[in-house]
């Protein structure tokens, strides 16, 4: 079992008034993956976007290597590397421009152009990023994760919009993050085939699953 990395114990997420879920608990190790699995509005959004600091949990702790993050976001956030479902690109930038934005790198940093090949972007590198496809937008987006050089990656549906070979890619990137000793905690309706990865599904923590009232737009505003 490798060394401790990031934990969360008792967590309670409340909307509007009703619990998404209550007392969800997890134990991530370095060079490991935890996926989030269970219907849509069991909470896996919120829960990605508490881990990353941009919510809080109503009750509960989060423990980023044996500290206390819970009221110190930044103890870990300095750490981690989040991506929701939007790609977050701006239209007007060319895909380096908008991997150099985002990553603080200088654009003539050739770790710019090794994260862009890892994800068959290169060629693509002086494109506008108006002119790219949804695929390639995703692409793009994912690229950031390995120009950050952040330990922990938060992805909230990775897969979205890549077709079957960007997967691959994808899957790819993640093998070489665990054996850097990085780890990887991402939710996902699609198969994303990884390595010996621990599962939570947030169905056993949320009441309210199977409630019509929640729907996966209503995952976006958590308790804060």
């Amino acid at each position: 079992m490798g060394k401790s990395l990031f934990s969360g114990e008792n967590l309670t997420c409340v909307r509007g008034g009703r619990n998404v879920f209550i007392g969800l608990s997890f134990h991530l190790t370095e060079s490991s993956v935890l996926i989030l699995e269970g219907p849509n509005g069991s909470g896996k959004s919120s829960l990605i976007r508490i881990l990353s600091g941009l919510l809080r949990a109503r009750t509960g702790t989060l423990t980023w290597q044996n500290e206390d993050a819970t009221n110190e976001p930044e103890i870990f956030q300095k750490h981690i590397h989040y991506i929701g479902h939007r790609n977050a690109i701006k239209p007007v930038l060319t895909v380096q421009e908008n991997l150099s934005y985002w990553s603080g790198l200088d654009q003539n940093d050739t770790d710019l152009d090794k994260a862009l090949d890892q994800f068959n972007m290169l060629p693509l590198k002086n494109t506008p990023a108006n002119l790219l496809s949804s695929g390639q937008s995703r692409r793009l987006a994912l690229s950031r994760l390995l120009a950050s050089r952040k330990k922990l990656w938060l992805l909230d549906e990775p897969s979205v919009g890549l077709d079957v070979a960007s997967v691959k890619l994808l899957e790819h990137v993640i093998d070489q993050h665990l054996l850097t000793g990085g780890s990887v905690i991402f939710a996902t309706h699609s198969p994303i085939d990884v390595k010996a990865p621990t599962r939570l599904n947030l169905r056993e923590y949320s009441p309210l699953y199977n409630n019509a009232l929640i729907n996966l737009d209503d995952e976006e505003e958590c308790w804060v």
